[in-house]
């Protein structure tokens, strides 16, 4: 693999993603109460349930592991960004429901918008690069 490919911008802001992904799970399973309180439009969503956060929270360690994963091998990128951007879509689509439902009013998507649906995009965008980079002849 050459320097030039390995530095590539969108490689490095994978990673960057994949870090604050990874970061925000370590913060679920290291203080969930904390995290429940700190972030915000969570409580608005429910009770308190450490249990429940810190299953989440093991999933953004995933998703962090995903996104840092495929920024090094290109082997893997597209199934790993696709399989990270698959849970951070539906999260989002979820949050969109619940407005739909009347579950919670539209402001919220607003609030959600940075943690919520921006991941998912920006998501969307990876794994559409990688995908077409791994598709086009060398």
């Amino acid at each position: 693999m050459s320097l030039k490919h390995t530095l590539h911008p969108i490689l490095i802001f994978a990673a960057i993603l994949g870090v604050a992904m990874a970061a925000n799970g370590v913060f679920m399973l290291i203080n969930p109460s904390l995290w429940y309180t700190a972030v915000p439009g969570v409580e608005r969503t429910g009770l308190f349930n450490q249990h429940f956060i810190r299953d989440i929270g093991l999933l953004y360690v995933a998703i962090g592991a995903a996104f840092i994963g495929g920024s090094v091998s290109p082997i893997y990128r597209v199934l790993l960004w696709a399989s990270a951007t698959t849970w951070l879509t539906a999260h989002a689509l979820f949050h969109f429901w619940e407005v739909a439902a009347g579950i919670c009013g539209p402001e919220v998507l607003w609030v959600d918008f940075p943690a919520v649906t921006l991941p998912s995009i920006i998501g969307i965008g990876l794994t559409f690069w990688a995908w077409k980079r791994a598709s086009s002849p060398s």
